[in-house]
């Protein structure tokens, strides 16, 4: 379905619930950059760091786009979990996991909460932005510790640039891209205004340091669009 949310003035803040659920698919692929490519990335570098039966866990797994890349491309048999604190947005992603023939386990709870199986891969595609930032370090930090030797943690986030003037050209830019894809001056303002304290971004660097500091040795950049970015960082 077409998103349509926010062509009438919301009564509250924005909220992953059934209205959103209905239709995230299309909203995510209109609202960030790249997104599918950014997916095909995601699974592509969680299969490299893979083996037979290893696990891998998405974070924030809303309707299952995720976990359906990796298992559309598995040459291995693969245990998948998907953790989400929305049961509308699991129900779809079990209506397409059904729909495929494909399996994975998925579970309904707080990713501040749940425990974390021992992984080989752990992905966050734009997830950690709506974690306040006190506790947003500490779930990298259980991150870092679920993830076996070697295992890597690949995370997609809206970013913001360290420059005022920069960071007010890179939003209008992105802005401009959402009227691009059909979103009215309306939708885009009324939106903001929905998401405004409940996505908080970092900085590319901010996001390093944070990885950096739970333990992680090796971060690199996989992939950056004006003020979306995806990293990928290896436990030794």
């Amino acid at each position: 379905m077409m998103d349509k949310v926010f062509t009438q003035t919301p009564q509250k803040q924005f909220e992953f619930d059934a209205n959103v659920a209905g239709v995230f698919d299309d909203m995510l692929s209109r609202s960030i950059p790249y997104y599918k490519e950014v997916l095909g990335l995601s699974a592509d570098f969680a299969l490299e760091y893979s083996k037979k039966d290893s696990v891998i866990l998405d974070l924030g797994t809303s309707t299952g786009a995720m976990l359906l890349e990796i298992a559309s491309k598995a040459k291995i048999p693969l245990e998948l979990y998907g953790i989400d604190n929305s049961r509308s947005m699991l129900e779809c992603a079990q209506r397409k996991l059904n729909a495929y023939g494909m399996q994975a386990n998925l579970i309904c709870g707080d990713i501040l909460q749940e425990e974390f199986p021992k992984c080989d891969v752990i992905i966050a595609n734009y997830t950690l932005q709506f974690i306040r930032p006190l506790e947003r370090e500490k779930l990298v930090q259980k991150i870092f510790k679920a993830l076996n030797a070697n295992g890597i943690f690949i995370l997609s986030e809206k970013v913001i640039c360290e420059d005022k003037t920069l960071d007010f050209k890179m939003i209008q830019y992105y802005l401009e891209s959402k009227k691009k894809r059909g979103y009215s001056e309306f939708e885009i303002s009324k939106k903001r205004e929905a998401l405004e304290n409940v996505l908080i971004p970092y900085s590319e660097k901010e996001n390093k340091t944070m990885l950096k500091n739970a333990g992680f040795s090796h971060i690199q950049t996989l992939f950056c669009w004006v003020n979306f970015a995806t990293f990928i960082a290896i436990k030794e």
